[in-house]
């Protein structure tokens, strides 16, 4: 069995991924800023482990993986879960803010932790670095400009890593998923969203049934990922420009 950590795993995919983890037998780490409620889930769901940690401070990834290493020393998957998205108005200048605390978060924050955890997972047999894109990474939502800039940023970083990995016992793996009923951009009640138990079914069925697969690509997300190459790109960015305005 597995033993994972995972930033970002307070709620959302990140937990729903965690608790099937740990349902499946692996042992899982959960990791998050905000301690009462890494406390909440350590009560709530017994099994899980949980370790505190900003993705958005070095030296808080720094002394997170030191901890996670010291007490899980046979860690061998980790999952770059932690991520913001949020709209911008690219017209007015307040927009940068927004789209520096975005690459903060969702592009040096999953580099930072590769950087922090990546010596340790050579040293096993087997490991594995699951990285978490987006659809939007192959086609962009024009109303979150910077989000989709990074995960299309974290595809292109996930392709060089698993190159440069070669011949070594990591593999790396990247998660894209579609719009799915969470709370990121209020979308828990969105009809449009992909129910978050059927998201889970399918990531799990998949990474049982291809576990050598660099990517991990639901059904629902295929209209992105493959709009570029079946000619339907311009239609998907026009039906993608209507959207939160």
């Amino acid at each position: 069995m597995l033993s994972v950590f995972i930033p970002g795993a307070t709620s959302g995919i990140g937990l729903g991924l965690a608790l099937r983890l740990r349902e499946a037998g692996s042992t899982v780490i959960v990791g998050g800023r905000r301690t009462e409620l890494l406390y909440r889930i350590r009560a709530e769901h017994p099994g899980l482990d949980t370790v505190r940690i900003d993705t958005c401070d070095p030296a808080s990834i720094t002394a997170a993986a030191a901890e996670v290493l010291e007490r899980h020393p046979q860690l061998d998957t980790l999952i770059t879960m932690a991520g913001i998205m949020l709209t911008e108005d690219l017209r007015d200048p307040s927009f940068l803010a927004t789209a520096e605390d975005t690459v903060t978060t969702n592009l040096l924050g999953p580099i930072r932790l590769i950087a922090a955890f990546l010596p340790a997972l050579l040293q096993r047999p087997r490991a594995t670095v699951m990285t978490v894109t987006s659809g939007l990474a192959y086609v962009p939502l024009p109303a979150t400009p910077t989000y989709n800039a990074t995960k299309a940023a974290i595809h292109s970083f996930s392709e060089s890593l698993r190159v440069q990995l070669r011949g070594t016992s990591v593999r790396v793996v990247e998660l894209a998923p579609p719009g799915v009923r969470t709370t990121l951009m209020n979308q828990e009640n969105d009809p449009t969203a992909m129910p978050l138990d059927e998201f889970l079914d399918e990531v799990m069925s998949l990474l049982a049934s291809r576990p050598d697969a660099p990517q991990i690509l639901v059904e629902r997300v295929k209209w992105l990922r493959n709009a570029e190459a079946e000619g339907r790109y311009a239609d998907v960015l026009d039906a993608l420009s209507g959207l939160h305005r």
